[in-house]
């Protein structure tokens, strides 16, 4: 927001730094998955216990996905258009998310030797991502899909969730949206604190790996993209969004209490380290540390001023870029991780954590340097497959000027 607002949404702005944040996020993931393996978290005291919380990368994910698909929704709503078109909607993100998702499956049953012998049904409930919802525990190599899975089922309820929030006449109302947020939030709780335990009886699926635990970081990143579309379009915006702007302008600030905030999570109060089970007091307070964090990690990312130090650095093309196969690092690197632990036959729990995590990481840039340009492209070129295009400008009569190099 500029000092004197804006009186235009942007439908369609760009965010630079977010692609470095989904780098930030696969690059915790990835090396919490390396620490587990070395078992550095019981190793290293207090940054042992950081190592373990670095599945942060989650809730980063989460409040992007909430932020980034649903600001379309609410910037056209505050501009009195029409909303998204469902049908592509969801073909773009079958598109984004699918293919290398599919190759990641093939490649951790046929490559990993525990997972051998999956019968077809077991093929196409992974496929389809279904694992979280009739197993309680998840193939090798596919463990941190249960949060695709959730991502997953964020995108088909998304459309519902904006209608909530915007309702028929296509208007954007604080009151509406703060409600919706709350809402969400409460759910997480309930969920958190014993609607997950009266269900579990019920499945054979965990439902603590289900979306409703998880709703709170997403409503996180919706609340961001009220205040942006909010802050853009109106001269005097409620205090709750200046505050935001303002908040986003000091990233220093933001990172210092995320990294506070941090410590806290890696404390006893937020649960066990190692794969124990929580009390639903644990839990719930872990995930909602985690919405802060990734919140305050997430906010400089997009109300920080364009010409700032801290927007230029995270704008960094290589950065970036990383950001740009930070999908593919996701899916992949743990089948490239327990490779990794095959090959090198380094014991589980036993150390070596800086030679797992190096190994881990850059064959997981290389694999996924080559499914983005081999997978994720082709498939993200079909996007606009379809759609008919405005009819080409008549050629000008005007004389063509050379131009220079």
């Amino acid at each position: 927001m500029t000092k004197h607002g804006k009186n235009r949404v942007q439908l369609a702005p760009e965010f630079p730094a977010l692609d470095t944040m989904r780098a930030i996020g696969a690059l915790a993931v990835l090396t919490t998955h390396a620490a587990f393996q070395s078992g550095d978290y019981l190793r290293y005291g207090v940054f042992g216990s950081l190592l373990s919380r670095l599945d942060i990368g989650v809730a980063l994910f989460f409040v992007l996905s909430g932020f980034l698909l649903a600001r379309p929704w609410l910037a056209r709503a505050a501009t009195r258009s029409a909303g998204p078109g469902l049908g592509r909607y969801y073909f773009k993100r079958v598109l984004r998310i699918y293919p290398v998702y599919v190759v990641t499956v093939v490649a951790a049953f046929t490559l990993i030797r525990v997972n051998h012998g999956r019968s077809f049904n077991d093929w196409v409930t992974t496929l389809l991502l279904g694992d979280p919802y009739v197993e309680s525990r998840l193939n090798q190599g596919l463990t941190q899909m249960w949060s695709l899975s959730v991502e997953v089922a964020f995108y088909v309820v998304l459309p519902l969730v904006m209608w909530l929030a915007i309702g028929a006449g296509r208007e954007l109302r604080t009151a509406r949206i703060l409600t919706l947020m709350a809402g969400l939030t409460a759910l997480t709780v309930w969920w958190h604190l014993g609607l997950a335990d009266v269900i579990a009886p019920h499945t054979s699926g965990n439902p603590m790996m289900w979306l409703p635990a998880f709703l709170v970081w997403f409503a996180v990143g919706i609340g961001f993209a009220w205040a942006h579309v909010l802050g853009q379009g109106s001269h005097n915006p409620p205090r709750m969004v200046r505050g935001l702007w303002s908040m986003g302008s000091m990233p220093g600030v933001c990172w210092v209490l995320a990294g506070g905030l941090m410590l806290v999570a890696a404390s006893p109060i937020a649960g066990p380290t190692l794969l124990f089970v929580a009390t639903p007091g644990q839990s719930l307070t872990k995930h909602l540390l985690y919405a802060v964090v990734a919140g305050l990690v997430v906010l400089p990312g997009i109300f920080a001023p364009v010409g700032s130090s801290y927007a230029r650095a995270l704008s960094w093309s290589p950065l970036r870029h990383v950001g740009h196969i930070s999908y593919s690092i996701f899916c992949i690197h743990l089948p490239i991780l327990y490779g990794v632990m095959s090959v090198t036959e380094y014991p589980l729990f036993g150390g070596h954590g800086l030679q797992i995590w190096t190994l881990t990481l850059a064959l997981s840039l290389v694999v996924a340097e080559v499914l983005y340009r081999v997978v994720e492209m082709p498939f993200m070129r079909l996007k606009d497959l379809g759609r008919q295009r405005p009819p080409a400008a008549p050629p000008s009569r005007k004389p063509q000027t050379s131009t220079t190099r």
